[in-house]
């Protein structure tokens, strides 16, 4: 598909879901590519950790991809760049403190130099042929988050990116009513808008309500207090370390995604006052009530510092009365792995603060208010949600048409959409996909590798291995290993079982090919009979020489 005359949209990722985001714009031959983020795995990858999206649309046609324009620094909207980026071949665009987040992934995978990363000022201009995109400065959870005004010859786009409305930032400006109000005044034909919060009534609220949260909590405590965040909420970091110098503590920072975002933010003119953090040793060395520790894994993650801590395996150490305040949402999906390190924590005494205990945390996302605003100040032709699920997206749509948005369309993945001329449309249905990090090494997520693992993971494996004289008759028993099958007490019994069930299954007159099915059948089956699962099974011929 190579757009012509005409503008179109299509998301290779974030529509449908929320997380790994990647829209393209194409028109007059070439396309634009606005931000390229991953997500993260969960119990249906198992050995997983990070899932990319699939470019195959884009990369067969590479040559007509003009760019790729970066939002702001979420692991969502940049976290496939090291791993994609340097065979798209195109550069890159983003605002200092992006770009000092994205450098720094691609120092780690070796392609610095590799790929051209422009920087690009706040509220600057970049002209990729047909595309004149103008950023625009928005509030969210992260420094130098941006909306980009995309220019055409078929019509202007606001692609908001991730967006809140806060009046009182902590850091970076407040949006501009007026620069957006004028955005609207020259006329917009498509708003592609944020949908993540569509369902909450009120307002995301400021993060210098946080701050009056925290200090509360914080001033009551009697032992040490940790505090998990995103690592990248550089504004909660500020609020964070601003409370400690108010309540008289000394800050601990644990993770290294901590030490890189405030690397990072102190380079590109943040966190300036942010105080400077103890040691690990010396922190355990403070009185109790002097210590405020800033920890990562606030999500469950076992590996992150927070697990570590609650797990007794970290040099930094809680007990009876500290305090542990996760100042964070819980991500869908995640609720029984920070169940699990609450438990922990709980064990070793400490206090748990949430934010449905104390006002601690606030989203970086648009209410139903705050879309309602930026509907107003915009005034789109076009609503175009995404950054959501299904029942988001079609929320946004709902919400913008009762608004007095004239057109909507709810795209997923892969929706080729028209959206001038005679727009919005959908055209066609593109490839998308997913692929999985295993390791070092990038595969397809409905692969063979991964499709085996989840198998293995559910059913265990059985490995059958027979070998045959010089004559295909079998030269002994059996060997039989089963891995993951529930025998445990059992197990010499079964194996013996198998190997005689192997013994019995194989044919010596017929091919390798249907003798190794036929024994494959066989002790599966017998597992089933032992244990009721059905395990992969895997059988080897070998011939032993004269």
């Amino acid at each position: 598909m190579i757009p012509g005359e005409e503008l179109l949209f299509c998301a290779l990722g974030g529509s449908g879901e929320i997380g790994m985001n990647v829209n393209l714009y194409g028109c007059r031959g070439q396309w634009l590519m606005v931000d390229l983020g991953l997500t993260f795995a969960g119990p249906d990858y198992p050995g997983i950790d990070l899932i990319l999206p699939e470019l195959e649309f884009i990369e067969k046609q590479q040559d007509r991809l003009a760019g790729i324009i970066l939002t702001h620094g979420h692991e969502d909207h940049i976290g496939a760049l090291p791993y994609l980026c340097s065979d798209l071949k195109v550069p890159l665009y983003a605002t200092p403190f992006t770009a000092g987040l994205i450098a720094g992934k691609l120092e780690e995978e070796g392609l610095t130099g590799q790929v051209k990363l422009n920087i690009v000022e706040r509220d600057g201009v970049v002209e990729l042929g047909p595309f004149k995109v103008r950023y625009i400065a928005l509030s969210h959870s992260i420094p130098e988050g941006n909306g980009v005004l995309i220019e055409t010859p078929f019509g202007r786009v606001f692609h908001t990116g991730d967006w809140k409305v806060d009046e009182t930032p902590v850091l970076g400006e407040a949006p501009s009513t007026e620069a957006l109000t004028d955005i609207g005044d020259q006329g917009v034909l498509a708003l592609v808008c944020d949908s993540t919060n569509v369902f909450q009534n009120e307002p995301s609220g400021s993060e210098e309500g946080v701050h009056h949260g925290l200090a509360e909590q914080v001033a009551k405590a009697r032992g040490r207090v940790l505090v998990t965040t995103f690592a990248s909420n550089a504004a909660r970091l500020q609020t964070i370390g601003r409370v400690a110098t108010e309540t008289g503590r000394r800050v601990c920072v644990a993770g290294r995604s901590l030490d890189r975002i405030i690397g990072v933010a102190k380079a590109t003119g943040y966190l300036r006052d942010f105080p400077e953090p103890v040691r690990f040793d010396e922190a355990m060395r403070l009185p109790r009530e002097e210590l405020l520790i800033v920890a990562t894994g606030g999500q469950g993650e076992p590996r992150a510092a927070l697990g570590r801590i609650a797990s007794g395996s970290h040099e930094l150490k809680l007990s009876q009365g500290d305090t542990v305040i996760f100042s964070s949402r819980i991500i869908p999906g995640n609720e029984v792995a920070i169940g699990r390190i609450m438990n922990q924590l709980s064990d070793l005494g400490a206090l748990i603060v949430t934010e449905k205990q104390a006002h601690v945390h606030v989203s970086g996302h648009p209410g139903r208010p705050e879309l309602l605003m930026m509907y107003d100040w915009v005034r789109p032709e076009i609503i175009v949600p995404v950054h959501g699920e299904a029942r988001h997206l079609a929320e946004q749509a709902r919400l913008a048409l009762s608004h007095g948005v004239p057109r909507a369309v709810v795209q997923m993945n892969g929706d080729l959409v028209r959206l001038a001329p005679e727009g919005p449309a959908k055209i066609d249905q593109v490839r998308v996909g997913r692929l999985v990090l295993d390791g070092d090494v990038i595969l397809p997520a409905d692969g063979t590798t991964i499709n085996e693992r989840r198998k293995i993971a559910v059913g265990g494996l059985i490995t059958v291995a027979l070998a045959l004289d010089a004559k295909g008759e079998l030269a002994g028993t059996p060997l039989v290993r089963p891995f993951g099958i529930p025998v445990e007490v059992d197990r010499e019994d079964f194996i013996a079982d198998a190997a005689d069930t192997a013994e019995r299954a194989f044919d010596p007159r017929a091919a390798d090919d249907r003798a190794r099915e036929a024994v494959r059948l066989a002790v599966r089956r017998c597992a089933t009979a032992w244990t009721g699962k059905k395990p992969m099974v895997d059988v080897t011929i070998l011939k032993v020489p004269e």
